[in-house]
């Protein structure tokens, strides 16, 4: 597989073998536990190598999963996958909706005020519970002595717009805050 035009997405973490069969728990980051398994086949990167995994078999185990993969057939085989991230090729991530974005997709975009001040770069992003955190990183301490600022992802109020050529969102913000 070529990294030039792919772009590989973590969606998961392999944990600990289960049993002396193969199986490994699973660590799901989606957003829906299960929809991980809606993914084939899984990139597993061990040493700067990708390694492609089909899972021919998963259950529900406590409050987690476990998956069997066809090229792992015994205990030691699954040892050496432990803690291992479980990636896909994005091309394999579902079309959102107009309006909404891939946390991937926004970081690296400039944030700009419905004034014109630039208030920086996203960063990265936080998940709070009732909605998402832009994190905005000023390119060097702006004028209002800021280094960074937490802005709320809210469409209705906060975020006016994503422009996705010009990689800028227009947000309704105060610089001084």
């Amino acid at each position: 597989m070529s990294q030039e035009n792919t772009s590989i997405i973590v969606v998961g973490k392999l944990g600990a073998p289960y049993g002396i069969k193969g199986w490994l728990k699973v660590h799901s980051f989606t957003d829906d536990p299960q929809g991980i398994f809606e993914f084939s086949p899984w990139l597993i990167g061990q040493q700067g190598k990708w390694q492609s995994l089909e899972v021919s078999d998963w259950r529900r185990h406590n409050k987690g999963f476990i998956a069997k993969f066809a090229q792992v057939n015994d205990r030691d085989e699954a040892m050496a996958l432990t803690n291992v991230e479980i990636s896909v090729d994005s091309a394999q991530l579902p079309e959102l909706p107009e309006g909404e974005f891939y946390w991937r997709d926004l970081i690296g975009m400039s944030v700009v005020t419905d004034k014109g001040y630039n208030l920086g770069t996203v960063d990265d992003l936080m998940e709070t519970g009732s909605n998402d955190v832009l994190v905005v990183k000023a390119n060097k301490k702006d004028a209002f002595g800021q280094s960074e600022r937490l802005i709320p992802f809210l469409t209705d109020s906060v975020i006016k717009g994503v422009n996705h050529e010009e990689k800028v969102i227009t947000v309704d913000w105060d610089p001084g805050f």
